[in-house]
């Protein structure tokens, strides 16, 4: 009768025992165990000439032990598949990671071994100690490095979001939440109250192309102040839809992705990417999608099917920033931000979210295929009398409330109120002109600006 044993995350087939048996049986051992099958070949066959001795599956476990560090020791067994005896070394996960293997580390990656970079054996060698990077001090600090501004407002934020109630003096404080260790301030401490700040950048752009940029901008600092004005930079990009009822003139809003979504995905890249590496978190505006980079793979044993199938628990590579962020209600619950997304654009009947490991990162990703328009599904009855506005971009909508104020305002003027470069004024000065929003009376220098906006809430289009 066929065998049905095939290769996956946890089972591995080896002709013969050696080295890259051993090999996958030190990866199982720093992921989550398995077993490997000796003396069956690529597809699960009986090798013709395989045999097992007495001694055979004491000198395996023997050569395991001599080859890994710290020793692992396999549980070993016979089985029968067609007829044959086959040899079954199984590990579970071990306690204390990384297991080396002739001192390289291994990792199960779906069904293939993944070698581990030094960052990956130190985040994994954290986590097997249930530490994070962001606890362990940050070199030569001390607590004149922290902004006490910063740590002020946020403790006014934890206070009154009702979850924990902390001191007003910002050194009890920290030191309550583990954020100083003898009045040093750890990794997570550096990142959300420093003075200066520490390059860890967020590069976010608008892109017409993937080659072709409209408007980027490098923004760094405290995390919270990243998190306004990375988000800002966002909402200032996307497009608008303007749905406008005839019957009782009420203007909608509906921005071109639900904002709840952009957010969860913004604070995913700053919590839980991986501080040690030299990349920056990239986020990159389309026209029709938007796209996240984070330097850092999934961390843990959690894998993209697991969130697929939304069957994992919540792992954190930095649990005092995310504690951060917890208490002051940032984020809801651990571990749930994907759902929460996918519940977002729930509304948005042609919008998707992907996401994928890619090299030493992990990319997600927004996209549809035509923006939503309307806030519901209407009945007959319900869409006599109404009518779907222009599509403008919110940041097109700043601009006309500048020139409304001050006709004779420059494009540089522009630049300076919106925070952005002269160039991405230009993109948006053109589509205001093309949608005939916008005309320029008059030389640029002593001319003015002419506006017929789209309508005003209250106001009959």
């Amino acid at each position: 009768m066929p065998t049905t044993i095939k290769e996956s995350e946890n089972t591995e087939l080896k002709s013969s025992f050696g080295d890259a048996a051993i090999e996958t049986i030190a990866a199982f051992a720093n992921t989550r165990g398995g077993k490997v099958y000796i003396g069956l070949n690529d597809t699960g066959r009986p090798v013709q000439g395989f045999t097992i001795g007495t001694e055979t599956l004491q000198k395996w476990i023997n050569e395991v032990k001599q080859k890994t560090q710290p020793s692992i020791l396999p549980d070993a067994e016979t089985i029968m598949v067609e007829g044959t005896a086959v040899g079954v070394l199984s590990i579970n996960e071990f306690p204390v990671k990384p297991v080396s293997f002739r001192g390289r580390f291994y990792r199960r990656n779906n069904n293939a071994n993944h070698q581990l970079s030094t960052s990956e054996i130190s985040a994994l060698y954290l986590e097997s100690l249930q530490l994070s990077w962001d606890s362990y001090p940050w070199p030569n600090a001390a607590y004149k490095d922290i902004n006490e501004r910063k740590v002020l407002r946020f403790l006014k934020k934890v206070n009154t979001s009702g979850r924990f109630s902390l001191p007003a003096t910002p050194q009890k404080a920290l030191a309550m939440l583990k954020f100083t260790q003898n009045g040093s301030p750890c990794n997570a401490a550096m990142i959300l109250f420093s003075k200066e700040n520490l390059f860890f950048n967020v590069h976010v752009g608008r892109f017409r192309t993937p080659s072709l940029i409209i408007d980027e901008k490098m923004i760094r600092g405290s995390l919270f102040e990243v998190l306004k004005e990375v988000m800002q930079f966002i909402t200032a990009h996307l497009k608008v839809a303007f749905e406008i009822t005839g019957i009782t003139t009420q203007r909608t809003e509906i921005f071109e992705y639900p904002r709840e979504a952009i957010r969860e995905l913004v604070l995913n890249a700053l919590i839980h990417r991986d501080y040690t590496s030299s990349s920056d978190v990239q986020i990159k505006i389309f026209d029709q999608s938007i796209v996240f980079y984070n330097p850092g793979k999934l961390y843990g044993n959690i894998s993209v099917e697991d969130l697929k199938k939304n069957n994992y628990t919540s792992q954190l590579r930095n649990k005092l920033i995310a504690e951060a962020f917890y208490l002051t209600r940032d984020i809801e619950k651990y571990g749930t931000g994907f759902s929460r997304i996918q519940e977002a654009i729930r509304d948005y009947p042609t919008m998707r979210f992907t996401y994928r490991e890619q090299g030493n990162g992990f990319v997600t990703r927004l996209y549809y295929s035509k923006q939503k328009t309307y806030m519901k599904q209407k009945t007959v009855g319900e869409t006599v009398g109404e009518t779907v506005g222009e599509t403008v971009g919110e940041i097109a909508l700043k601009i006309i409330g500048h020139m409304k104020k001050n006709p004779g305002i420059t494009r540089e003027q522009l630049a300076g109120r919106l925070k952005l470069s002269v160039r991405g004024v230009e993109y948006h000065l053109k589509k205001l002109r093309d949608a005939h929003f916008i005309v320029r009376i008059g030389s640029t220098k002593g001319g003015y600006w002419n506006v017929n906006a789209p309508a005003k809430k209250g106001s009959k289009k």
